[in-house]
């Protein structure tokens, strides 16, 4: 019955602290001013290359910065933080992609990689011919 107390109270405490905490986030906002959004003029980086080692290839995201290096069979893989660093080696299906072109399995270590959105996320393709043929097509499909 004691170990029950002290975890009801344990829980207890929690729950106040938590709820103060969002009571202060909300405050926070409410007496914030708003402020006028710059309009971005430069196209975002959108179905461009970027670069090998700034791609945590376990959750596919551009971080636009060096990621955590993982050598694994003669490869240089790439993760972003130890969770990612564990799998890669562990798990074949983080270490491959589907080129968008041809549909096949390729090795992310050696992909030619481009971004696809402003939140990061990547597409790996077997070559830069492969995207290139890739934007081509799409390009006259939407014409």
């Amino acid at each position: 019955m004691k170990i029950y107390s002290k975890y009801l109270i344990i829980a207890a405490i929690a729950a106040v602290l938590i709820s103060c905490k969002d009571k202060e986030v909300k405050e926070q906002i409410a007496v914030q001013t708003p402020q006028e959004i710059p309009v971005q003029q430069d196209i975002p980086n959108i179905a461009k290359h970027v670069p090998t080692d700034e791609v945590c290839m376990v959750n596919d995201k551009h971080m636009a910065k060096k990621q955590m290096e993982v050598p694994f069979d003669g490869k240089m893989y790439y993760g972003c933080c130890a969770m990612c660093v564990e799998r890669i080696p562990s798990d074949e299906s983080v270490r491959k992609a589907t080129d968008p072109f041809t549909g096949e399995k390729i090795d992310k270590a050696s992909a030619y990689i481009v971004s696809l959105n402003e939140e990061g996320n990547v597409a790996y393709f077997a070559s830069e011919e492969n995207f290139q043929k890739f934007m081509k097509d799409n390009q006259q499909a939407t014409k």
